[in-house]
């Protein structure tokens, strides 16, 4: 893919599907810059340069916001998120408003921040991740969806006002995805437990979430904008 010469943002990039889409981008020779939430840049080398923000706290959003703007990237992927499961009536409210603010109003303050600079040049490409629970909804799911469904609002929003500048946005749903995360929470019986109820019967690997990504992100991509697709074995077709 065209990729050579590019500067991708990826936020959340130290594990799971971040760090396979940032992986990805720099197998693809492009130069990566990963957010995480501090405490010590991560081990691997995949980014060349890493910036420390955690998105549940304002100032750190907004500080990221500027860096970025500085940076002027060429690709951003908006991948850092949080979700708190709980019934509707149980949710605490400091939680909900905290899961909207990592996983909606952090991806549009970075927009905000290199939407200039790529219109400024005729050409960018903006990917946020965003869930099947921002497809489709469960029990306990009211604050994630309500972020994810916004977050691709705001993407088809943002594609709408920019296309004419070169520049594209798009959102990725990834479904039940196989990270250390999910491998922790459910072990190897809750995996296959879920993976029965896909239609492709097993989970997703993050490197097929990746690679698509990049597909969105790279010069191949000339016309796909303001979409929402899940990759998720068939999950929400069904």
């Amino acid at each position: 893919m065209r990729l050579e010469g590019r500067t991708v943002v990826v936020t959340g990039a130290s594990r799971g599907i971040g760090r396979a889409i940032a992986q990805a981008y720099a197998l693809g020779g492009a130069r990566v810059i990963g957010t995480h939430t501090g405490g010590g840049d991560p081990d691997h080398a995949f980014c060349a340069e890493w910036v420390a923000a955690d998105f549940s706290r304002i100032a750190e959003i907004e500080s990221c916001a500027a860096r970025l703007a500085d940076l002027r990237p060429d690709i951003l992927v908006n991948n850092a998120g949080i979700n708190v499961v709980a019934p509707f009536v149980e949710i605490v409210p400091q939680d909900f408003l905290l899961i909207q603010q990592v996983n909606v109003y952090a991806p549009f303050r970075l927009c905000q921040a290199v939407l200039g600079s790529m219109a400024e040049r005729g050409w960018g490409r903006i990917v946020n991740l965003s869930s099947i629970w921002g497809k489709i909804s469960k029990a306990g799911r009211a604050s994630y969806s309500a972020s994810k469904f916004a977050l691709d609002g705001m993407t088809a929003a943002l594609s709408a006002e920019y296309a004419a500048h070169g520049v594209l946005a798009n959102s990725v749903a990834p479904g039940f995805t196989d990270t250390e995360l999910t491998r922790r929470v459910l072990g190897e019986t809750g995996m296959q437990e879920l993976a029965s109820h896909v239609p492709a019967r097993r989970l997703g690997q993050p490197e097929e979430v990746a690679s698509f990504v990049v597909w969105l992100g790279s010069g191949d991509n000339t016309y796909v904008t303001g979409q929402n697709f899940a990759i998720d074995g068939g999950f929400t077709r069904v």
